[in-house]
């Protein structure tokens, strides 16, 4: 067992102490795993991944009995942590209208792999949240997939899933929400 699945198991017996030791184990994840998740947003976005990294933190850590399970379920709750608070950033950013000519600068020169306009993402969030409701194993497999920028074969691990499996359930995954996205679009 790892160190990281000890304190979490610790934490959900009520360790204090535990929960204090565990973000500097885990930080480095939730940093790469934060820069990842930038990476697909505009160049405008104005957040930055230890900012991203910081507030999920705040959330996790909020609750009084968080209930982690083991390492996968505390990286899908970070996962889906940061995917919330990039979709209200953006529901923020549209309803206000904030930041207006705004540009991101990355100081840490992280190139940006792809490119999701606020209404995009917002689409695939409300997606998503029906896929969840018909599906919450590809649901799942999706936030690991897309929200945490996980391969197939990290995502096939941290949820238990043979590779191939995995890689069946992505590809129904896509297809189902590409419908529901295209659907939404037209309507």
């Amino acid at each position: 067992m790892s160190e990281v699945t000890q304190m979490l198991h610790a934490i959900s017996a009520g360790d204090a102490v535990s929960s204090e030791s565990l973000l500097p184990l885990v930080y480095d994840e939730l940093r790469r795993q934060a820069a990842r998740e930038l990476a697909r947003e505009r160049p405008g976005q104005t957040l930055q991944a230890t900012a991203l990294v910081h507030e999920a933190w705040l959330r996790l850590s909020g609750a009084e009995d968080p209930g982690w399970k083991g390492r996968a379920h505390f990286f899908g709750a970070a996962a889906e942590a940061m995917r919330r608070i990039l979709v209200d950033q953006a529901r923020r950013k549209r309803s206000e209208k904030r930041g207006g000519g705004a540009e991101r600068v990355d100081l840490e020169r992280i190139e940006v792999a792809t490119e999701a306009d606020d209404e995009g993402l917002i689409l695939v969030h409300e997606a998503l949240e029906r896929l969840e409701a018909h599906d919450p194993q590809a649901a799942a497999l999706t936030k690991l997939r897309f929200f945490a920028g996980l391969e197939q074969r990290e995502a096939a691990s941290l949820l238990g899933l043979p590779e191939r499996t995995a890689g069946r359930l992505w590809t129904y995954a896509r297809s189902w929400l590409f419908r529901e996205i295209q659907q939404n679009r037209t309507a």
